[in-house]
């Protein structure tokens, strides 16, 4: 049968009960713990109140402890040993304060930002291990509400209650076309004069993607998409290799620079990503995510 434990016994007062034990005196006692002696003395009166017998007895001046108490002293080291060590895996399994931190990114930001970011993580917490996952902005959110992962850099969601973002930098969306094509002395490309070309796409649940058709929503045509891939490099593959043009965030123009060009969109077509780093509200004060937001606001200006 469960034991009910009257309500005056806390782990406060056990911790109290322990530093007069250790100390053997109510003012030493009070002071390791930042607390005033009558408080020291009231809970020590207290734990007598609620275990209904006398843990203390009085001489002279002095209040000395009764093999009741040394009893209960004995069981409340073991009592919040175990409770700390309880903690401690709870917010491990929680990835509060883990000595590993999982961090979710796009594939397009595994060029430059999340390299920086992870070095900066370093620099600030160097015995911390990170373990990277990659997919895309729908898979990566479905992961941070899951609790698979700690953080993602990503497009940041909208309408999502339920997170903390830090806005990392802006990104234009820009027409892709291989390096020598028809397009390439364009200064601005018109979607809406694209009917008639080939396309190829990244699947759905990309940033780029969501993108992608709300630009061909406003050139009133629906794409011929030929190819769809699920990571962004192999989609810049295709269309170094003519398989059909795309849709691309401006951060991955130096990766096929010579096979791919990226041209502007006309003003009215203009797609912009905000991408910044994301985590679960319910994990604002997390250690590690502190140290990891704080890189981000250092390197936002490098980043942008």
């Amino acid at each position: 049968m469960h034991t009910r434990f009257n309500e005056e016994i806390t782990f406060r007062k056990l911790e109290i009960l322990l530093a007069f034990m250790e100390t053997g005196n109510l003012t030493r006692a009070a002071e390791r713990l930042d607390v005033s002696s009558v408080s020291v003395h009231r809970a020590l009166h207290s734990l007598e109140t609620g275990l209904r017998c006398t843990l203390f007895r009085l001489e002279g001046r002095n209040l000395l402890p009764t093999e009741a108490a040394r009893a209960l002293a004995e069981v409340a080291r073991e009592v919040l040993r175990t409770m700390a060590d309880g903690i401690r895996s709870t917010r491990e399994a929680a990835g509060y304060s883990a000595d590993c931190i999982r961090i979710g990114s796009l594939y397009s930001l595994t060029i430059r930002t999340v390299p920086a970011l992870i070095v900066g993580l370093k620099v600030r917490l160097p015995e911390l291990g990170t373990e990277l996952v990659l997919g895309s902005n729908a898979h990566l959110l479905q992961k941070l509400r899951d609790g698979g992962l700690d953080a993602a850099v990503m497009a940041i969601p909208e309408d999502a209650a339920d997170l903390e973002s830090e806005p990392l930098f802006e990104d234009d969306i820009y027409f892709a076309a291989p390096a020598g094509s028809r397009y390439a002395g364009l200064r601005e490309i018109d979607l809406g004069a694209c009917a008639d070309e080939r396309f190829v796409s990244l699947t759905e649940g990309f940033a780029t993607y969501n993108g992608f058709l709300e630009a061909f929503r406003i050139a009133r045509f629906t794409p011929n998409v030929v190819m769809k891939t699920g990571d962004i490099f192999s989609l810049m593959n295709l269309v170094s290799g003519g398989i059909g043009c795309t849709l691309l965030p401006g951060r991955v123009r130096e990766v096929f620079s010579q096979k791919v060009q990226l041209i502007p969109l006309q003003p009215r077509y203009l797609m912009r990503q905000t991408i910044g780093l994301s985590f679960l509200r319910t994990r604002e004060r997390d250690p590690n995510l502190l140290a990891l937001l704080a890189v981000c606001r250092t390197s936002r200006a490098a980043l942008a």
